[in-house]
């Protein structure tokens, strides 16, 4: 064979061992970026967002009474008490699928007894979306009971430090478990995103229409009588021409409340059950610059009654009217308003469904110099009859500056 037969070999099997290379390494690099684009998949919990509040009170200034306060609405008021962590959460939400969204709220400064500090699940929703558009959709787990516009609207984007007693003595902590169907078409659900995004005070995204079933003991506590509430309600925001939105609801439910904590020799209907059946209307004009949000509700529903010593079913009616006007200082917001409430009726889920008779006056700003952090004073000007077996006769009047600082993240 000749040298140059040998050489043409030789060049040959070389350019066939690069070929065979380079093809094995272009396969290679294929295959790692195959694997790559695999591990860069998103998972679910990819899409889980975190965020959350605290809020930190102070109840003390120029306190004229300190027998005055509201179980419902504030434990740190009146008595002894002073610095107060109201609130501490952490909200977990995200879709986990097209069809399915979560959204879990815990509470680390909820308060038992002589506890402040517990730990206390607030929200745990699930929603199934039935369209790609998700207006309509079914939510299963616990969440806010639709019932008034102050109710659903989050304590983080709340002006007046508590919400009213008349529509709040509805649901205790304004929450329960059941089953809930939303509608509304997918520009509505954008304007209610808007108006809680852009901090005109929204009260979120629950439909034009919302309606279902809940256990009706209120939220973390067990089901009495296995006889669920049904809630009912419709909102619509209306744009007008001059920017200006408007938003007016009317809402509804009804059910058997068992009420379960009574003083020793308290009488009560057979089994301790009562018709509780409530309607309210709400009528919101957002602050563009002025705004004002007054909510009514009438109903029935066990109630203390001090001369037969014993829990009747009695009428309920109340509300509130609150004026606010929207400031903007070199990016700074200021919202001054002004807030009366009245209350007539018992409060189911209190000591003998306790009685009340409410009016009281607030006068606040609040003050949002970053992002992530508010503070609002609120003067409030109390007249509070609140009465069980063990507070007989017992009419409270008093005024205080409360302070809240907030901070957002």
């Amino acid at each position: 064979m000749s040298f140059t037969s040998n050489f043409q070999k030789q060049i040959f099997i070389c350019l066939v061992c690069c070929f065979l290379f380079t093809a094995n390494y272009s396969f290679s690099q294929k295959r790692e970026v195959k694997v790559d684009e695999t591990l860069k998949a998103k998972k679910w919990y990819d899409n889980i967002n975190i965020r959350g509040y605290a809020q930190i009170r102070y109840n003390k200034l120029f306190e004229t009474n300190s027998n005055l306060g509201c179980e419902q609405c504030d434990k740190s008021w009146g008595g002894t008490n002073s610095f107060f962590i109201r609130r501490g959460r952490i909200v977990f939400s995200g879709d986990v699928h097209e069809r399915v969204y979560i959204y879990v709220q815990p509470d680390f400064a909820s308060a038992a007894g002589t506890t402040n500090m517990i730990f206390q699940i607030r929200d745990a929703y699930f929603d199934l979306s039935l369209d790609s558009k998700k207006e309509y959709r079914f939510r299963f787990g616990q969440s806010k009971v639709p019932y008034g516009f102050e109710n659903m609207q989050s304590s983080q984007n709340r002006l007046a430090l508590d919400r009213n007693d008349a529509l709040n003595s509805a649901v205790s902590n304004e929450r329960d478990l059941g089953v809930f169907f939303y509608w509304a078409p997918k520009n509505k659900r954008e304007l209610f995103s808007k108006l809680v995004n852009t901090g005109l005070k929204g009260s979120g995204d629950y439909g034009i229409f919302g309606i279902g079933f809940y256990n009706g003991q209120t939220a973390n506590r067990p089901e009495a009588n296995n006889n669920q509430h049904l809630a009912a309600r419709i909102s619509y925001p209306f744009e007008l021409n001059n920017s200006q939105i408007l938003e007016t609801s009317i809402q509804g439910y009804k059910g058997k409340y068992v009420v379960n904590t009574k003083t020793s020799g308290v009488t009560t209907l057979s089994n301790a059950e009562y018709n509780d059946d409530r309607i309210a209307a709400s009528i919101i004009v957002y602050p563009q610059p002025f705004g004002i949000q007054m909510e009514y509700n009438i109903g029935t529903g066990p109630e203390y009654d001090k001369i037969t010593n014993s829990i009747q079913q009695k009428n309920l009616y109340g509300g509130y009217i609150q004026a606010m006007y929207n400031v903007k200082i070199n990016k700074q917001n200021l919202f001054p308003f002004v807030k009366y409430q009245t209350y007539n009726g018992g409060k189911k889920h209190e000591l003998d469904a306790r009685s009340y008779d409410v009016n009281d006056l607030e006068i606040g700003l609040e003050w949002q110099p970053i992002k992530n952090f508010e503070l609002v004073a609120d003067y409030t000007i109390s007249n509070r009859q609140y009465e069980d077996a063990i507070l007989k006769n017992n009419i409270q009047k008093g005024s205080l500056l409360r302070l809240q600082a907030q901070f957002n993240f």
